[in-house]
C-alpha cells in the first residue's frame, strides 16, 4: 500500500462505513415492509449515502494507488453512478415517481459504481496492493451490480408499476442483490484488510 495524503486507516473506515450504509439500507427496507411504511424514506436516504460514500471510497483508493488504479475516466463512473442514486432517492422521497421508476435510476447508479469496482479490481489484479481473493471477489461483485443497467429501458418507457413491467426488466432487480448483499461484504472486507495493514 503506497502512501498518500489519505491514510490507510481513514480509507479503511470509509470502506466499512460504505458497507454499513448498504446494510442499514437493507434493515430499513425490511422495517418498511414489516413495521411501518415510513421507514422507506430512511431506506431512500441510505440509498444515496451508499452512492456518495462509494465515490469517496473510489477517490481515496485512486489517490492511494495512483499508478495502478484505473484512469480518472473510469473513476468518473462512480461519480455519475452516485448522481443517479441521488436522483432516484429524490424522485421517491419527494413523490415525483413511485418506487419502481425511482428504482431504475438508483439501480443504474449502482451499476455504474459496479463498473468502477470491477475496473479498479481488474487493474490491480496482478499486483500485491490487496489480497488476491478480495480483488477477484471485487470483480465478481462489480459485474453483479452492473446488471442494474438492464433497467435503462424502464426509464425510457416510464415504467412505474410492477403490473406494467415486462418480464425482462425483472432481471435488472438482480443488480440490487449485488448492491445490498455482495457489495457490503466486499467493502467491509476491504476495510478490515486496510485497517489490519495500517496497524502493522
Amino acid at each position: 500500500m503506497t502512501t498518500s495524503n489519505f491514510s490507510t486507516t481513514t480509507t479503511g473506515w470509509i470502506a466499512i462505513a460504505t458497507g454499513a450504509s448498504a446494510i442499514l439500507a437493507v434493515i430499513f427496507l425490511a422495517l418498511m415492509y414489516t413495521v411501518n411504511q415510513s421507514f422507506g424514506r430512511v431506506n431512500d436516504v441510505f440509498n444515496s449515502v451508499i452512492g456518495i460514500s462509494s465515490v469517496i471510497l473510489a477517490w481515496m483508493l485512486y489517490a492511494e494507488q495512483h499508478v495502478k488504479s484505473p484512469p480518472m475516466s473510469q473513476l468518473a463512473l462512480a461519480v455519475v453512478g452516485a448522481i443517479f442514486t441521488i436522483i432516484g432517492s429524490i424522485l421517491i422521497i419527494f413523490g415525483f415517481t413511485d418506487f419502481v421508476l425511482a428504482g431504475w435510476y438508483s439501480g443504474i447508479g449502482y451499476a455504474l459504481i459496479g463498473f468502477w469496482l470491477a475496473a479498479y479490481c481488474y487493474a490491480i489484479l496482478h499486483g500485491d496492493a490487496l489480497p488476491h481473493n478480495l480483488v477477484i471477489f471485487g470483480v465478481v461483485v462489480g459485474a453483479f451490480m452492473a446488471i442494474g443497467l438492464l433497467g435503462i429501458p424502464g426509464i425510457f418507457a416510464g415504467i412505474d408499476s410492477m403490473e406494467s413491467m415486462p418480464w425482462y426488466l425483472y432481471v435488472a432487480f438482480f443488480g440490487w442483490l449485488g448492491t445490498y448483499i455482495l457489495y457490503p461484504i466486499w467493502c467491509i472486507w476491504l476495510g478490515h484488510v486496510l485497517l489490519s495493514s495500517s496497524a502493522e
